[in-house]
């Protein structure tokens, strides 16, 4: 995934959201063009039990449920969208095709300071594509540029904390 920069522990502003670079698998070159990255979300089921002789409702954690990802590009001449989805779609041969080997896939999603080091590495694991679309509504009477979106459906994802040290106060 690239270098380790040395990152500033005691920077206090937030970082923006307009840099980052995504990795596919084991990768070592980001993915063409990434736009759009949608948020990383996560919820647990909440299970409520009493106890006896205890006149409170206790909670207790539950299933954890990870949001699907989706990552948005301009079309270009790069491939690795519409490879990685085709690894799940049915053919005429009635079975998924020669690369579903490739079906779920570690992705790494890197966000960058204004001086372009990463400063966040987030894993995101067995991923897999539940959704994509090749091309946008084509408009002659538009300007605007043809993008492809990918929707994965993953397992969990977690912060790499080998890329920096959390901040101690």
């Amino acid at each position: 995934m690239g270098k380790i920069f040395p990152v500033n522990v005691n920077r206090y502003d937030p970082y923006k959201t307009y840099r980052f670079l995504v990795y596919f698998g084991t990768s070592t070159s980001p993915v063409a063009a990434i736009s759009k990255v949608t948020s990383m979300k996560r919820s647990s089921d909440v299970i409520e039990y009493k106890e006896g002789g205890n006149a409170v409702i206790l909670k207790g954690l539950g299933r954890t449920k990870y949001e699907p990802i989706t990552l948005e590009r301009g079309v270009t001449q790069d491939r690795d969208f519409e490879t990685w989805a085709n690894a799940a779609q049915v053919l005429d041969h009635g079975s998924p095709s020669s690369s579903l080997a490739q079906l779920r896939r570690e992705v790494g999603i890197v966000l960058l300071n204004e001086e372009a080091q990463p400063v966040y590495r987030y894993l995101v694991h067995r991923a897999w594509v539940s959704e994509f679309q090749a091309l946008p509504d084509l408009d002659a009477g538009s300007n605007a540029v043809a993008i492809e979106h990918l929707k994965l459906e993953n397992e969990g994802w977690e912060r790499d904390t080998t890329l920096t040290e959390p901040l101690e106060r």
